[in-house]
């Protein structure tokens, strides 16, 4: 069984979260590491939450350009105050959004972006996936939210996998939560492009 101490420095290096937050995690997940890390996002989250209404409007441009010069990104995220747009953490978010946007290729920054009646298409594209399987409708309705949840992954930025966390289990929301957490401002992904040779009229 690792130290306290191990413990505290490890869940400091994963979450980037102070030392008297972590100790604070540990004692309420009773020493069990993934435990404290979802005990740190879920405040996070909540302190992140008080901050909503808050506006944003500093903020950064990151430009990221692939090897190759063949594919490019500039994305646009938003702070409360030019003091920590300028910090690493905040610069070091925006460059791995931009490397995020670069690999997994997204369409939307959040699910609420998505048109309606697209969402519906996607529905009704995997009604017709299922109309030959003898299930009850409940349990189709659950296979349908179920797919639905797979495609907020794949096409929001907030809602992927983390391309640097090889577990899968960061997502983009997660990250951006970390550093509204360690910042103490509202940040905010306002929008993204996505630039690839040859593609495009």
């Amino acid at each position: 069984m690792a130290s306290s101490a191990q413990l505290v420095k490890e869940l400091r290096e994963r979450t980037g979260a102070g030392v008297m937050d972590c100790k604070e995690a540990l004692a309420d997940a009773k020493g069990d590491l993934d435990g404290a890390v979802e005990y740190l996002r879920k405040k996070g989250m909540a302190q992140a939450a008080r901050r909503a209404h808050r506006e944003a409007r500093e903020g950064a441009v990151g430009a990221y350009v692939h090897a190759g010069a063949r594919l490019g990104v500039l994305v646009e995220v938003n702070c409360e105050t030019d003091f920590v747009a300028k910090t690493d953490a905040f610069q070091e978010l925006v460059r791995d959004l931009g490397m995020q946007i670069a690999a997994a290729n997204p369409a939307y920054v959040a699910r609420e972006e998505i048109p309606p009646e697209l969402v519906e298409k996607e529905r009704e594209i995997y009604r017709g996936q299922l109309a030959d399987q003898k299930k009850p409708p409940q349990v189709i309705d659950r296979i349908i939210e179920g797919k639905l949840e797979k495609f907020y992954g794949e096409q929001c930025l907030l809602e992927q996998p983390f391309i640097k966390d090889a577990s899968g289990k960061t997502r983009v929301k997660d990250l951006v939560d970390g550093v509204n957490a360690k910042t103490g401002e509202r940040i905010l992904v306002r929008r993204f492009v996505r630039f690839q040779v040859g593609e495009g009229g």
